[in-house]
Formats: C-alpha cells, sequence, structure tokens
C-alpha cells in the first residue's frame, strides 16, 4: 500500500474508531455484528437513504474488523430529473469513509404503473449481474424492523397466505446470489441516529411521502396504529411464531421436491410425479411455486390464483401445454414437465 492510501485507511480508522465513542452508536455496531455473522466478502446496496447509509457505516468498519472486502453500489433509476444529482451526492457522502462508490444506470423505457414494484426487480436485476461479475455472492440491503411491518400489511392487502406475510427473511437468494438483510432487528429511528451522526445529511426520496403508493398508505396506516397502541414488541413476537408454523410447512415442501421430482439433463426439464400431487394443498402449493421460481430464474414467485388455476387444469386435464413464470408447462399421462421458457 502507498504511503498516500496508508494515510488515508489510517484516517477512515481513526474517524470510525471516533463515532464509536458515542454510546449509542457503539451499542448499534455491536448488535450488527452480532447479527450479520458474515465470513466472505460482500456488497452494499446504497439508495442514500437514512438505513443504507447506517448499513455503509456499520459495514465499512465490519469489513475492517473482519478483513473483508466490500463493494458498494448505488442504482440510478432514471426516473426522477434530479436522480443522477442524488447518486453524485450519495457518491461524495461515502467518501467519509474513505470509500468508492459505483454506479449503476437503469437504462431502457421506463414503467408508467407498477413503478416501485419493477424499479426493485431491475435494481435486484443490476446489482445481482455485477455481484457475478466481481465474483461476490453476497449483497447487504438496508431493510429494517419497520419495513418489516409495512411488508406484513402489504402481503395481508394482496391476499397473501403463511408465507408470503412471513416471507421477509434476514437471508434469501436470487440467482445463487445471497441477499442479506442485517437490519431487520433494528428500528428507522436507530439508523437514523447514526446517519445524522456519522454523515449529517443524506437523500429524501419524495416518493415516501407520495400516498399515491401503497407502501406509503401502509405506512401512515401503522403510524395511526401506533397511536392507538400497537406494540411493536408483540408485533415482532407475534411474527415469530407465525415463522416456527411456516417452517414446518417448509420442511414438507422441500421433501415434496426431492422426493417427487426428477431432473431430466436429456431435455433440461424438471418431471413432477403423480404424488407431487397428492400431498396437502398448501404443500402442493407452494412446492409448484418454488419449482417455478427456481426453473424460471425469477426472485418474485407467480401470484397464488394463477398457481391454484394452474394445479387444477393439472389434476382434471388429461394432457395439456402451457406458460407461466417464464417456464413451459407440459402435461404427459400423469406426470408433469417444467422448464425453462426460451
Amino acid at each position: 500500500m502507498s504511503p498516500k492510501n496508508l494515510n488515508a485507511s489510517n484516517k477512515t480508522h481513526k474517524f470510525l474508531l471516533n463515532q464509536l465513542k458515542d454510546k449509542q452508536t457503539s451499542k448499534i455496531y455491536k448488535k450488527f455484528e452480532k447479527n450479520i455473522r458474515l465470513n466472505e466478502d460482500f456488497i452494499v446496496a446504497v439508495s442514500g437513504g437514512p438505513d443504507s447509509l447506517a448499513l455503509c457505516f456499520l459495514s465499512k468498519i465490519y469489513s475492517i474488523k473482519k478483513n473483508l472486502k466490500v463493494k458498494y453500489l448505488h442504482v440510478d433509476h432514471k426516473l426522477r430529473n434530479n436522480s443522477t444529482k442524488e447518486a453524485k451526492f450519495v457518491k461524495l457522502l461515502l467518501k467519509k469513509l474513505s470509500t468508492n462508490i459505483e454506479i449503476l444506470t437503469w437504462v431502457g423505457k421506463k414503467p408508467k404503473s407498477n413503478i416501485q414494484s419493477i424499479a426493485r426487480e431491475k435494481r435486484y436485476a443490476l446489482m445481482v449481474n455485477k455481484a457475478k461479475k466481481l465474483k461476490i455472492n453476497n449483497i447487504l440491503l438496508g431493510h429494517h424492523k419497520d419495513d418489516l411491518m409495512e411488508n406484513f400489511f402489504i402481503r395481508i392487502l394482496r391476499g397473501s397466505g403463511l408465507n408470503g406475510i412471513v416471507s421477509f427473511d434476514q437471508r434469501t437468494k436470487l440467482q445463487n446470489i445471497n441477499l442479506i438483510r442485517p437490519l431487520l432487528k433494528f428500528s428507522k429511528k436507530n439508523l437514523e441516529h447514526i446517519t445524522k451522526k456519522v454523515f449529517k445529511n443524506y437523500v429524501e426520496d419524495p416518493s415516501n411521502k407520495n400516498d399515491h403508493f401503497k407502501r406509503v398508505k401502509i405506512r401512515n396506516f401503522i403510524k395511526n396504529l401506533e397511536l392507538e397502541g400497537l406494540d411493536n414488541d408483540k408485533f415482532s413476537l407475534t411474527i415469530k411464531n407465525l415463522k416456527f408454523a411456516n417452517d414446518s410447512i417448509k420442511y414438507f415442501v422441500e421433501k415434496n421436491l426431492k422426493d417427487n421430482s426428477t431432473i431430466s439433463n436429456m431435455n433440461k426439464s424438471v418431471i413432477l410425479n403423480k404424488n407431487f400431487f397428492l400431498q396437502p394443498e398448501e404443500v402442493v402449493f407452494r412446492s409448484l411455486t418454488e419449482l417455478l421460481k427456481a426453473v424460471g430464474k425469477k426472485y418474485y414467485p407467480v401470484r397464488g390464483k394463477k398457481i391454484d388455476n394452474l394445479i387444477y387444469r393439472i389434476k382434471n386435464d388429461n394432457s395439456f401445454m402451457t406458460t407461466l413464470g417464464n417456464c413451459v408447462i407440459k402435461k404427459v399421462n400423469n406426470s408433469v414437465l417444467v422448464s425453462k421458457e426460451r
């Protein structure tokens, strides 16, 4: 390392250690370090909001202590006129940690409806592709406890089942890349404390105040519930209990996939035998959902109503061929073949 880089590194270490002199910041970091349990290089997704900037700070300290390489990525969606200006501002903020951030740009036609959902999918796709190029298997996301609660109510409004309403896991996979949410046990208030103390500033996303979006409506609804006595600890306990029940079902889903499906190397498809569809209704539903998601290489599963309709056809039609979730599904006699759509 050159003298210049060494000097910058020493300054960064000193700056970080000085921040940990604050009792609340130190307490949050210790909880973060205990919670993340990661011993491999990683990427941090940075939006520029208070949550992601707090994650930048915490992960920077962690990477130094564990001697891990970390890469910071920001996605410029080009959905707002000033998005590129914001991206440059985020880059400037990260210089406080002597950290360079790479900006990934969403190029192409932008949606006029379902904007937040489509933008999220595009963001994940850009980051996963970058992770593969860098040969890094872990991406850290800034979702926190408040997001967990919002997701719960959004899924209820969609009519989601048990798996849907508790699916905001700390670790998930997308195209064999680990998506890790190490802040799910932290409140937004905790994270804002760190960001205001360390960075003094952050990006304000105007969509967070636009009640045209469902997530913002839910956020306002939760605030009203809190005024009526909604208890965060009891909510967390409810989620924990629901997860126990969900994990039991997952066990039988995995067993069904293992026992009643076979990978055919000849035509690169998965063959499902008759017993696959003789399991309890929820097990069949989830097994098929997971299979289509894996074969179709999709982050989000196919909508439940479409899965129900497909299961009905499989159980009642002698033979057919259809497409769903980027997959081709073909029934021949008592077997079902699922392959990726070309």
